[in-house]
């Protein structure tokens, strides 16, 4: 009865959907970049994979350590964040599903960006919110031009 729980549990985790969400459109993202780009790229190829099967994994054993032991890391997380996502509690599984998601939406830009995607004003909110949180924001040395624009200049020239 107690598998049945865990599995209700980690089903209908809100947190957890939002995980998968990103998980998917990073991985769309990325495929479209490797067909436009005509060659494999972290989210596409093998390693994105691996990536993407271990944070599931990992959120998984969390969430089961969450069951067993009720460990409260809300004070972890920002009051600006809290209030924004309504969150009163945050096991172990949802704190570091959050720091998955926000990896996520930064690499889900950063393909959006490669496909040429208009997404420059947007990028640019992504990495300033997540700015104030963190010094430690994911290379973003394959755009050209300015990292944090998102600049397709290159893109551009090869098109005409």
């Amino acid at each position: 009865m107690e598998i049945m729980k865990f599995i209700e549990t980690a089903a209908h985790n809100k947190v957890m959907e939002l995980v998968v969400l990103a998980i998917v459109f990073d991985t769309i993202f990325g495929v479209l970049r490797a067909i436009r780009e005509k060659k494999f790229n972290s989210c596409a190829g093998i390693d994105g994979a691996i990536r993407k099967v271990g944070m599931l994994i990992s959120l998984v054993f969390m969430l089961a350590i969450d069951m067993l032991i009720k460990v409260n890391l809300i004070g972890f997380i920002p009051e600006a964040v809290r209030s924004q996502l309504g969150i009163t509690s945050v096991g172990v599984a949802e704190f570091f599903a959050l720091l998955y998601i926000a990896y996520e939406v930064v690499s889900i830009f950063k393909n959006m960006a490669l496909c040429g995607l208009p997404v420059k004003k947007v990028w640019w909110k992504v990495r300033e919110f997540l700015g104030k949180y963190t010094d430690e924001l994911p290379d973003t040395d394959d755009l050209p031009g300015n990292s944090t624009t998102g600049g397709m200049e290159e893109y551009r020239q090869q098109e005409k």
